[in-house]
């Protein structure tokens, strides 16, 4: 499978920003730097930089092999790496349903419709945010470091009928051109990368956006009360150990960072939670079902008493690009 014609004018090197071109199953750039393209998928991530995850060498590693048969994309049932991994791409109260996932849990964008505008979406894993934004007339691309999660991503897509178009990629250096997309979305992703990353990262954001296109970031408030209650038991408050545990943000802190993009506000995404849907609510046990609806009638509340936004576990970092 050759790379999609409506992907080939937004690329661009990651190492350099040249044009790339198809040759064979790579693309190349005018100075020489390869990239595989396995069954038409752009693996365009960087072997000269620190890797945030480990997953990045293993999608390296594994574009370089036989692709397997393109009928696996287009198969019935619930994608097995998508059970797999629910609860890793959609929080701890997805945790029952590990390996016993019955339909897609595809959330709802907080967006207006989007009409044919370029949607791009970091760290889109299996793609649930591409698939909400491509029911709401975007033209969604999703970026992932998982090559794994890229396929199981084209799949879901092709099963729910959703234009959607993905590229391994890592969010630090995206391999676009400037100025090509109209809005940015993150969830639950740049929380585990650390503050210098995500610098880079917001730098990408803003050079990717057209001017007076929109950022749109979900991240976690050190003042949450359940963020707090975490910290406390699990770390003393400390920095984590691990690479990919989450980092807790200040709000200001939010607003000074993600104001290198342009004008910045605060938007309450949930509380008791960083990644529960209410569109999610049928799948939920019922001890979940009642934080849900609490969180939703606070979000409620903090449009008409803004300080409340300060309390919430999950905020959104709305940015508009210079």
């Amino acid at each position: 499978m050759s790379l999609d014609p409506r992907l080939a004018p937004l690329l661009a090197c990651p190492r350099d920003a040249t044009d790339l071109a198809e040759e064979g199953d790579e693309l190349v750039c005018s100075e020489g730097h390869r990239y595989p393209c396995p069954g038409g998928i752009p693996v365009l991530l960087r072997d000269d930089v620190w890797q945030t995850h480990g997953i990045m060498e293993r999608s390296m590693r594994e574009a370089r092999e036989p692709v397997a048969d393109e009928d696996d994309y287009a198969g019935e049932g619930i994608d097995p790496a998508v059970s797999e991994a629910v609860s890793a791409t959609c929080g701890g109260f997805y945790r029952h349903l590990v390996g016993k996932l019955g339909a897609y849990p595809i959330p709802e964008l907080r967006l207006p419709p989007g009409d044919g505008q370029l949607f791009l979406e970091l760290g889109c894993h299996w793609g649930r945010w591409c698939i909400a934004a491509g029911r709401e007339g975007y033209l969604p691309i999703g970026i992932d470091p998982s090559l794994e999660g890229v396929r199981a991503a084209r799949k879901v897509a092709r099963q729910l009928g959703v234009d959607a178009l993905y590229v391994v990629a890592d969010a630090r250096h995206l391999p676009f051109k400037p100025g090509v997309f109209d809005v940015a979305f993150s969830y639950s992703v740049l929380q585990h990368l650390r503050e210098q990353d995500v610098q880079e990262t917001v730098d990408e954001i803003a050079r990717v956006l057209k001017p007076g296109g929109r950022s749109r970031v979900q991240m976690p408030n050190l003042f949450g009360a359940r963020n707090l209650y975490l910290q406390l038991r699990e770390r003393r408050f400390r920095e984590p150990a691990r690479q990919f545990d989450v980092r807790y943000w200040l709000p200001w802190e939010l607003r000074r960072s993600f104001g290198r993009i342009g004008p910045t506000a605060l938007e309450v995404d949930g509380f008791f939670s960083l990644n529960a849907q209410s569109s999610d609510l049928a799948m939920m046990p019922w001890r979940f079902r009642a934080a849900i609806r609490l969180s939703d009638t606070l979000r409620a509340l903090a449009r008409r008493f803004p300080p409340l936004t300060l309390l919430a576990d999950s905020l959104y970092v709305r940015s508009t690009r210079a």
